[in-house]
């Protein structure tokens, strides 16, 4: 049971931290678009290797911290802010995206596979992300710092990462006449989950000084 709740959970918040359109994720789509579903699939190998080394590297940080609950208490009010401030940005200050044309020239598979993990390791969101979302999820005994649950949740995060790059490189081309209309809405997606993230973090907050 441990070991399906830790694949599970790494799987969902590997979905909701890339599902709303990032530089790596788009640039699949449009490697997708100009050159082909072999070399967006190299791109995506690439930068899932690069992810999975990242989540691996957040949860030994958060285990360490994870001991010190003054630090954990720390990171849930910055995670607070952090979220509410995203919040407040997505839903009422950021202005609708729109779908730019793909620019992207011919290019080998090997060198896709490195451009996927060279974007990848400049994006340095996943480490603390996974950081808060472990520390979280422990803090409700739904996540332990053992070798079997951090191997398992990371595999879920490298599936979970996996199939939301695919659902970008495969269906992208067959939804692009509809793709404005998409991301006209996508801040107000991700405002209304980073909004359900702070509340949830702010009640974890307040049983924590009521406690």
């Amino acid at each position: 049971m441990d070991f399906i709740t830790s694949l599970f959970l790494g799987f969902l918040t590997a979905v909701v931290g890339i599902i709303p359109p990032g530089l790596i994720n788009m640039t699949a789509a449009k490697v997708n678009l100009k050159e082909g579903n072999t070399n967006a699939l190299s791109f995506v190998a690439g930068a899932v290797i690069v992810i999975f080394f990242q989540a691996y590297i957040a949860i030994l940080f958060a285990e360490v911290i994870n001991s010190r609950p003054d630090i954990v208490i720390l990171l849930r009010e910055i995670g607070f802010g952090i979220f509410t401030l995203l919040t407040i940005f997505f839903l009422f200050i950021a202005k609708k995206p729109k779908l730019k044309k793909a620019k992207i020239g011919k290019k080998s598979k090997k060198e896709r596979f490195f451009l996927g993990m060279l974007l990848s390791a400049l994006n340095f969101f996943p480490i603390p992300y996974y950081v808060f979302v472990s520390i979280t999820l422990a803090s409700y005994q739904l996540f332990w710092f053992v070798n079997s649950s951090i191997l398992t949740f990371v595999s879920g995060v490298v599936i979970g990462s996996s199939l939301v790059f695919y659902f970008y490189i495969s269906f992208f081309q067959k939804v692009e006449s509809k793709a404005d209309s998409l991301l006209k809405n996508m801040n107000v997606i991700i405002g209304s989950v980073t909004g359900l993230i702070s509340i949830a973090t702010l009640i974890n907050i307040v049983r924590y000084y009521l406690g």
